[in-house]
């Protein structure tokens, strides 16, 4: 893969940039542990009206501010990363980049496409770059897989099969959004295997979906299933739950985070095409190179990869970008793409009819 993807320009005499962290929550905390650990790198900001993060901000000798606004008057910084609640996405992040900071805004871009379209120009106009946070695009696995399938090692992909199924602890539902629409698995973590597989088969053309709330019994869906036609012409199925224990998901089998517990003897992806098939995260393939036939034996191996944590390798990325050694790999545009057939799939759901996601 090209060097706009993991940083290879480091240099021990290089100063570290000045990041703001903007979001003192759960995701904005793991983005300030890994800029402490670069040495590419410089939390230079905090933003976040709360006291928590004041007191937090105090902790680790930082500078506070309330607002985006009060901490552009006091200090411009090189970069910014956008942690807050989606909602607040655009407004902040549009804010940033008519400063001229460049940004990484958490997924997904926006609540509403018409908000992330306005973003989307935002950046444009001000010639300022946006990463999108769709981490998994930096992951080492999914990469390998994409060039695979590049050089033409699974000829034309027809069948795509996805599960992302875990089980959330109860207490993960004691923040009150995530009992309410937007909060579900659909706009959380489906809307990773989504952007997943644009970057991996290509754009999808339409989708149809069902869901349901009768385990959590949520005023949200806590399953979901999900038809996908491809622009290639490829279809795809994919199911999500946060009720079901099982290790059928990416984050229990790639080995990336240490945060979940670990099963790399599974698979949630599995891509099929006229020449082979490839399973992620475990990067098993299988393929006939000569005659195909169900009566034959397969050619079989495994990609070899070592994990690494994706997040580690987005903000290396996006310290590249910040010094404009490299475009983003996920820009405004393609958070905008990913986010419109997620959408596409809650509005699937709740009128029960075939969906085309909408374009820029």
């Amino acid at each position: 893969m090209s060097s706009s993807v993991v940083s290879s320009h480091s240099s021990k005499s290089e100063q570290p940039l000045d990041i703001a962290l903007i979001g003192a929550g759960l995701i904005g905390r793991e983005h300030a542990a890994r800029l402490a650990a670069n040495p590419r790198s410089r939390l230079s900001a905090i933003v976040d009206p709360s006291p928590a993060a004041s007191a937090w901000a105090a902790e680790r000798s930082v500078p506070h501010y309330p607002h985006v606004t009060q901490m552009l008057w006091a200090h411009r910084p090189q970069g910014a990363i956008v942690a807050t609640p989606t909602q607040d996405h655009v407004a902040t992040a549009t804010t940033l980049l008519e400063a001229q900071v460049p940004v990484l805004v958490e997924k997904p871009l926006a609540d509403e496409l018409s908000e992330a379209a306005k973003l989307v120009r935002t950046a444009d106009r001000s010639g300022t770059p946006v990463l999108v946070g769709y981490h998994r695009r930096h992951s080492a696995a999914l990469q390998a897989a994409r060039q695979y399938i590049a050089l033409g090692h699974l000829g034309r992909i027809v069948s795509v099969t996805g599960a992302s199924l875990f089980y959330k602890p109860d207490p993960y539902f004691d923040v009150a959004w995530r009992t309410s629409p937007g909060g579900g698995p659909i706009l959380i973590n489906l809307a990773h295997e989504i952007d997943s597989l644009r970057a991996l088969v290509g754009e999808i053309a339409a989708v149809q979906a069902v869901a349901s709330n009768r385990i959590r019994r949520h005023n949200v869906e806590d399953t979901a299933a999900v038809i996908l036609e491809f622009e290639t012409g490829a279809l795809g199925t994919l199911v999500v739950s946060d009720c079901a224990v099982t290790p059928f998901s990416w984050e229990q089998t790639a080995g990336e985070n240490p945060l979940y517990a670990r099963d790399d003897s599974r698979d949630g992806l599995v891509l099929a095409g006229t020449l082979g098939t490839i399973a992620l995260p475990s990067l098993h393939w299988w393929r006939q190179d000569g005659e195909r036939s169900w009566a034959l034996p397969f050619e079989k191996g495994q990609l070899p990869v070592q994990p690494a944590d994706p997040l580690v390798r987005q903000l290396d990325h996006f310290l590249d970008v910040v010094a404009r050694r490299a475009e983003p790999l996920v820009p405004a545009s393609e958070g905008f793409r990913s986010l419109a057939a997620t959408l596409a799939v809650q509005e699937a759901v709740s009128t029960g009819s075939r969906v085309v996601p909408l374009g820029l």
